[in-house]
């Protein structure tokens, strides 16, 4: 079948499609990629929303325009946050930011509650922080917004805006977005092209579909998005004055501490006398109380840096393999710096160990603030070993902060080797991608743990909209089921494509797949030894529903991921499959850079999702074939 017929979003759409929430958008061809990183006005004018932390949410836009119009001053800007904390912390980062750079910016807060014209406790004053400053600082200002992950959620945005239509009868505001001052061009992502235009007021239509396809069978599964009110009315959905023990079951999920948390156990996951056992997360005392909630898996990465600067004499961190980029900036950006060691191999930790000696005998505190690693790394899915981190730490008192999103608590045991443990639960944990959150768990076992959990008591300020933690708790009831379907599938489609590459022992004549990077062949020594075990002491845990892949050519991979049928775009962790060209998305602006890393400019990443293992299959077969053919007709032209 040609691919023309092939089901495609079109760009710019959300995924899940018609999703008011959704945190991914529609990039279903290479081109559009580059074109997106460029700021193309063919892609930019179509962009209906994108991934939160880059793109503001057009709700947020429409308050934000609101905002400047009743506050703002000479052509001043403003981002929006949920406490005065946050906002505090806002201007704390320009101004430090700004002065190093040459001279400090101006900047103001506003308070702003916002009230509904009659007591009404099914609609409560809702609070925002405003965060004015000269319009030509907004990349300065997005910085913030998308390295800290606090910008206040669309949902809460929704309902100011609900609370202010209420207030004047018919709220009669200007665009969002036009008309306001030109954001001087910067770093790609805090460029003018998220708060551009104003985006189309309904998502663009789906092309049209094919039999059996990945795409087809992923739309079924994202259809339950428009029964959200049956979820409300039939009582899935915690109502939202419940959203208290909606956070508490969630904690509990993350502590591993419920006796029976299964979907059918959802009513009473909450309680507060609910049965509660021994954490399953492998230390013993682990408990609810460990674990701290934030809006975003940025926000908890962020936060752990800040607990550990407020707790520790100050030195520089460590991020330890190729992480996802705002954690090296979280790292650079607040307090003394960052070493990075970016493969995260065993010789890695040889030069670490040679920097800590070196650096503890020319300093009295402790060599490095603390390291940052992911398990396994994105997106090369490489393991550190981690019980050789944990001696060096205890040896040098330093911290160890783990980010375990892609391993998921379900299929990897990682808490015993760190301080800290984060996680995005917008990935596997929520799997609907129309909502963000994160966790940060606490080591009860730690050596810095009584300081750290003592500044937590007195410092951690729960900015999570409630609305946002109904739907996440709603969503991750089921995911260990989901876990294990996403383990199976992708642990098919890797030995599928592994056998027709060069990784192969005996790959085949016309193998076009350099490489294919996932837990099971790369560093498995090191991810086997935090595998989940079963009660036989056998590993029990999976290797995760994400891999990359490398090719023999740039038109290898273009066309690879050009005739990939499945959803197109950034995030990870749904239940849908999902596929972006990953150094394009994330590394546009230091291609070179990054693949002297490893993260060559073709590699393609994907998320495996639910969808029949079959028709998976298929899918891989065609795009791989596509490839294959694009490669032979290049070879030919050349000829």
């Amino acid at each position: 079948m040609s691919l023309e017929t092939d089901q495609q979003l079109a760009v710019g759409s959300s995924i899940p499609p018609f999703t008011s929430h959704a945190i991914s958008v529609s990039l279903p061809t290479w081109t559009d990629n580059v074109e997106y990183e460029e700021g193309t006005k063919r892609v930019v004018e179509a962009m209906v929303t994108g991934y939160p932390r880059f793109f503001i949410h057009r709700s947020i836009q429409k308050l934000a325009g609101i905002c400047e119009q009743k506050f703002g001053v000479q052509g001043e800007r403003c981002l929006l946050f949920p406490t005065r904390k946050v906002a505090e912390q806002c201007r704390e980062f320009m101004i430090d930011r700004s002065t190093k750079a040459g001279s400090p910016v101006p900047v103001r807060l506003v308070q702003f509650t916002i009230c509904p014209d009659v007591a009404d406790p099914s609609a409560p004053c809702r609070e925002l922080h405003i965060v004015l400053f000269p319009g030509d600082q907004f990349p300065l200002a997005k910085q913030f917004w998308q390295h800290t992950g606090l910008g206040i959620s669309s949902r809460l945005a929704e309902r100011c805006l609900s609370l202010l239509q209420q207030q004047s009868g018919g709220l009669d505001s200007p665009p969002p977005t036009n008309g306001r001052p030109p954001v001087k061009p910067g770093n790609r992502h805090y460029s003018a092209k998220s708060m551009g235009k104003s985006p189309p007021s309904s998502p663009s239509t789906i092309h049209a579909r094919y039999g059996g396809s990945i795409a087809e069978q992923s739309a079924e599964m994202l259809s339950k998005d428009h029964l959200n009110y049956l979820e409300e009315r039939y009582g899935r959905n915690m109502p939202l004055e419940s959203a208290g023990a909606a956070k508490r079951a969630m904690r509990r999920r993350i502590a591993g501490v419920l006796v029976r948390d299964t979907p059918n156990d959802w009513s009473t996951a909450g309680d507060k006398g609910v049965a509660l056992g021994p954490s399953t997360r492998g230390v013993e005392g682990v408990t609810e109380d460990d674990v701290f909630l934030y809006p975003t898996g940025m926000a908890a990465i962020w936060s752990a840096h800040q607990i550990i600067l407020a707790t520790q004499p100050a030195a520089k961190s460590v991020c330890f393999g190729f992480s996802y980029t705002d954690t090296v900036k979280v790292l650079e950006k607040w307090g003394p710096g960052c070493h990075f060691l970016g493969n995260g191999l065993d010789s890695d930790i040889d030069e670490l160990e040679k920097l800590l000696e070196k650096e503890s005998q020319s300093s009295s505190g402790p060599p490095v603030l603390s390291l940052f690693t992911e398990f396994p790394s994105n997106p090369l899915l490489r393991s550190a070993d981690l019980p050789r981190l944990r001696q060096l730490a205890d040896k040098y008192n330093f911290l160890i902060v783990i980010d375990e999103t892609l391993g998921n608590f379900a299929n990897v045991e990682v808490l015993p080797y760190a301080d800290i443990v984060v996680s995005s639960l917008s990935k596997i944990f929520s799997g609907d991608a129309n909502v963000m959150g994160g966790s940060l768990v606490l080591n009860p076992k730690g050596r810095h743990y009584s300081e750290l959990k003592a500044h937590m008591a007195a410092q951690y300020e729960d900015v999570y909209f409630d609305e946002d933690a109904i739907y996440m708790e709603r969503n991750s009831r089921d995911f260990r089921r989901r876990i294990r379907i996403i383990d199976d599938n992708a642990l098919a489609v890797c030995s599928f494509l592994r056998a027709r590459s060069f990784a192969d022992p005996h790959p085949p004549a016309d193998a076009i797949i350099k490489d294919v990077f996932y837990p099971k062949w790369i560093t498995p020594h090191r991810y086997d030894k935090c595998r989940v075990r079963g009660p036989d002491g056998q590993p029990a845990g999976g290797y995760g529903g994400l891999f990359s892949l490398t090719f023999t050519s740039l038109e290898a991979s273009r066309a690879f991921f050009d005739a990939l049928p499945c959803m197109k775009g950034p995030s990870l962790g749904t239940n849908f499959t999902l596929a972006c060209p990953y150094a394009i998305l994330a590394h546009y602006g230091e291609l070179d850079w990054a693949a002297g890393w490893g993260v060559e400019r073709g590699l393609v990443r994907v998320s495996v999702g639910m969808e029949e293992k079959e028709t998976l299959l298929k899918g891989f077969e065609k795009a791989l074939s596509a490839a294959q053919a694009a490669v032979q007709q290049a070879a030919a032209g050349s000829q």
